[in-house]
């Protein structure tokens, strides 16, 4: 294909670059665009851009040409990834899988494993998609990100069409997610509505951080229930974002001031939960999905907690491991 200069559209709404590449581009991995990014080929407005900056409406993205499914730059790249994700590696992503059907692969991805790579990381998941190629032509591909530290379901879509559908429903909010949390102390209002703008600015040593801000900040809201309490201590909640914004659970929580026991990034005056095995890792897990699927079909699943957070859950005595369906409890319309 030829160089192109396409138009961003209002319906892509304020992305990244790269996710902006992911979307209409879905054959591409993110070390492609990276590449692509570093040689200065794609550009926006005719000016060099890192895959962090973001697009909106009216933009110009200079689109190189780019290798097709088939053909031999894409097959070579194809092969290249087969050799890079070693054994060990190929059979850890398998075992995350969750669920699988023709147009999706959904995981339970652990904490402290990166979706997609950046400075300082060489592991990352995207690194890793070319092991659940379970069909000869298939690419899997991904359609929305967790943050390192937290865990749960994360879904693939297996084809470009599925991909396309995937992407769609997360933008249109037509995806519904349920996160258990565990925070301190207990909140008052056991059942509510968290709506509070978000702001992005920059944090310690460069790097990128996200404050209530009601004047400048976007639209951000969450729901929440209280599941249980402990003892003053600490309390289990059930989180439905209703927005998307970066790190939006996580300051949501420190805003009502029960911030997310080992959220060292927001955690409220040094707060520490030492008691715990694993009192300093994010206990913040993504809990189930809920969303259409091509073909008329609705994808309803849900990721087991992960062993840093049951044993946290177990300290304290809750009963996690059967609980009502989220989806029918949260009032969503």
């Amino acid at each position: 294909m030829p160089v192109e200069y396409v138009t961003v559209s209002p319906d892509d709404g304020i992305v990244r670059v790269d996710r902006w590449f992911h979307r209409h581009y879905p054959q591409l991995t993110q070390g492609q665009i990276q590449k692509l990014i570093r040689e200065k080929k794609i550009k926006v407005d005719n000016k060099r851009c890192e895959a962090s900056q973001r697009v909106s409406a009216g933009q110009v993205v200079r689109v190189p040409p780019l290798p097709e499914r088939g053909s031999p730059m894409g097959a070579a790249k194809e092969r290249r990834d087969n050799t890079q994700v070693s054994d060990a590696d190929a059979e850890f992503v398998q075992s995350l899988v969750i669920y699988k059907d023709n147009d999706v692969i959904v995981l339970n991805k652990p904490a402290g494993l990166a979706v997609q790579g950046g400075t300082g990381l060489s592991r990352h998941l995207d690194g890793m998609l070319s092991a659940l190629r379970f069909e000869k032509d298939e690419n899997p591909r991904l359609v929305h990100r967790l943050d390192k530290d937290t865990s749960g379901v994360l879904i693939l879509g297996r084809t470009p069409a599925a991909t396309a559908w995937l992407t769609k429903a997360f933008k249109t909010r037509d995806a519904k997610k349920v996160y258990w949390a565990l925070v301190f102390g207990n909140p008052d209002v056991k059942e509510g509505r968290i709506s509070a703008k978000l702001l992005k600015c920059s944090g310690e040593n460069g790097g990128e951080t996200v404050r209530v801000d009601e004047k400048n900040g976007q639209s951000a809201v969450t729901l929440y229930r209280v599941m249980d309490e402990a003892y003053g201590k600490a309390a289990w909640l059930e989180l439905m974002p209703l927005t998307g914004r970066t790190h939006q659970l996580r300051v949501h929580c420190l805003h009502m001031g029960h911030p997310i026991v080992g959220d060292g990034k927001y955690r409220k005056n040094g707060l520490t939960a030492d008691y715990l095995k694993n009192g300093r890792k994010l206990h913040l897990h993504a809990r189930g999905l809920r969303m259409p699927l091509p073909g008329g079909k609705t994808l309803e699943v849900f990721a087991p907690l992960p062993a840093e957070m049951t044993d946290s859950f177990d300290f304290f005595g809750f009963s996690y491991k059967k609980t009502e369906n989220p989806f029918t409890r949260f009032p969503i319309d």
